[in-house]
């Protein structure tokens, strides 16, 4: 997971939005690790608990886990809280848990999903809009 997440990041331009999904335990938060590697920060931990996190950088990463804010029932309300449209022009947004609520923000996008027995992981990866198409995974 986390080479996979380096090798995207290494594909990365502002305003990049990338959804995870997968169960807890699937690797979603260790290719988030990947991609900040690529973008130069080594300090990515979940933000379960705050949320959303901002790592700075040449290329900003912002990391969301709506993993909390599904559970609330008004999950597309708490994002739009979050207030993430005014940072991601200049930075890469991923986002653990990113449902329907979250594919809103942007129509050129990274659907990630992650399955995991406890054996193999399977990923599947779309590619929505444009900016993705020509980009080899």
């Amino acid at each position: 997971m986390h080479a996979l997440g380096v090798r995207i990041g290494e594909m990365c331009k502002p305003g990049d939005l990338i959804l995870l999904n997968g169960p807890l335990g699937a690797g979603k938060t260790v290719l988030v690790q990947g991609i900040g590697e690529a973008l130069g920060i080594n300090d990515v931990t979940s933000p379960t608990f705050v949320i959303s996190r901002i790592h700075k950088a040449p290329l900003s990463l912002i990391h969301v886990d709506a993993y909390r804010l599904l559970e609330s029932g008004n999950a597309a309300a708490y994002l739009d809280d979050l207030d993430l449209d005014t940072p991601r022009e200049n930075a890469v947004t991923v986002i653990e848990w990113g449902g329907a609520e979250s594919a809103r923000l942007s129509e050129e996008r990274l659907e990630i999903t992650i399955d995991r027995t406890e054996e193999v992981r399977e990923v599947t990866i779309k590619k929505v809009g444009a900016r993705w198409q020509e980009l080899e995974i």
